[in-house]
């Protein structure tokens, strides 16, 4: 039986191709200009998305040898090329971008079906299977699109990316003390899910519609209202991604 993440591999080609859209809307003057991260200018989102996809690779080159090969030498290093990147001319950013996408894709489609199982290590140490790289891939490129601060919002991420982003933060969330109790809950009543779930706490609970809630939960810009129960504000979150 193929163990190839066929679903997940679809939504890494779409949202590739809605980050690289954006990026080519991008004036190259407009490289310079702010993104939603702090600290970060739209160059350093690209120059990230391109790194990220040769990290990725690293990940793939060890499941299907079985060497050692993290995604990053060390945080130092990922901090340093991602700075080097942001100041290279526009032009040459974006034929980074694009080729080190088309080296991602080329691994991830001539990776054999029996090393997907294989277990590697993201950059923050946790062991998943190379069948999650696909996952870790698509939530880079679309969660950023909107970070580039253009004209893509969560609006945009389609609707099981956007639950299966809500998915990943709860599960990050889950039980951590700096996290408040909060229950979102989608407006069709189709989805809910508890983040920080505090023994004895009752969770705030914020309603809305599906891309503002996954917007919220990520940290970003909620493209359409939420509802907060007893109309108050939103609690804050912990950074994620």
């Amino acid at each position: 039986m193929s163990a190839r993440p066929a679903t997940m591999l679809e939504r890494v080609a779409k949202g590739t191709a809605a980050f690289e859209a954006a990026v080519h809307r991008l004036t190259d003057p407009g490289f310079t200009s702010p993104s939603y991260l702090p600290g970060w200018s739209r160059a350093h989102v690209v120059a990230h998305v391109a790194r990220n996809a040769d990290a990725l690779v690293n990940l793939l080159t060890w499941a299907r040898t079985g060497v050692e090969t993290p995604m990053y030498a060390s945080g130092d290093q990922r901090a340093r090329e991602i700075d080097e990147g942001a100041r290279r001319p526009a032009e040459e950013l974006r034929a980074e971008l694009i080729a080190a996408e088309r080296r991602l894709a080329e691994e991830l489609a001539a990776l054999p079906d029996e090393c997907w199982a294989a277990t590697v290590r993201t950059a923050r140490g946790r062991a998943v299977p190379a069948s999650q790289v696909p996952w870790m891939r698509a939530r880079e490129v679309w969660v950023h699109a909107v970070d580039l601060n253009i004209d893509t919002s969560f609006d945009d991420v389609p609707h099981d990316v956007c639950a299966a982003l809500v998915d990943d933060v709860a599960a990050s969330f889950g039980g951590r003390p700096d996290c408040p109790s909060v229950r979102l809950r989608s407006e069709d009543g189709a989805h809910a899910w508890l983040l920080g779930d505090s023994p004895g706490v009752e969770p705030v609970v914020v309603s809305g519609d599906l891309p503002s809630l996954a917007a919220y939960a990520t940290g970003r810009p909620e493209p359409g209202p939420l509802y907060p129960t007893g109309g108050g504000s939103l609690p804050k979150l912990p950074a994620w991604l």
